[in-house]
């Protein structure tokens, strides 16, 4: 691969969308899996199969999202780039966790401590997330906008 294609900034973006896209592929095959009713695969997801479903369209769409804002040139700050590439596999993860965990999907939500270290690592994906991603869409709506002189 020619280095000098890449915006060398955000490759970090870049990267992330990769991972999370070979992930959501990882996903799409467990999918497979569990309609065929392979033991192995209800042992490591026994949640509800949707949970897993939405975890493999959260991969795909935070790889698009990663994808977009690489293509899109506009240098981010780096504290911007780690909470989207944190944030994209963090926010896919709850619903991952949830197949594999059925205890964090139960309504009520469980106590104890297990559950309650899900809902902090969730308030912590959100805030990393929507940090990452708002504050990356406000730069490049502002590198639109005309400059003042």
């Amino acid at each position: 691969m020619n280095k000098n294609t890449l915006s060398c900034e955000n490759v970090l973006l870049l990267r992330g969308a990769a991972l999370w896209l070979l992930m959501a592929l990882c996903l799409a095959w467990c999918m497979v899996f569990l309609k065929f009713d392979l033991a192995f695969f209800k042992l490591i997801f026994p949640g509800k199969f949707t949970r897993v479903l939405q975890a493999h369209l959260d991969f795909l769409l935070m790889s698009a999202l990663l994808f977009g804002f690489y293509a899109a040139k506009v240098p981010l700050p780096t504290s911007v780039r780690w909470c989207m590439v944190v944030g994209a596999f963090t926010n896919s993860s709850l619903f991952m966790l949830q197949a594999m965990f059925p205890v964090l999907d139960a309504q009520p939500p469980a106590q104890g401590l297990f559950p309650g270290v899900f809902r902090v690592y969730l308030l912590a994906s959100l805030f990393t997330t929507s940090y990452g991603f708002g504050r990356g869409a406000v730069i490049v709506v502002l590198s639109t906008l005309p400059l003042k002189e």
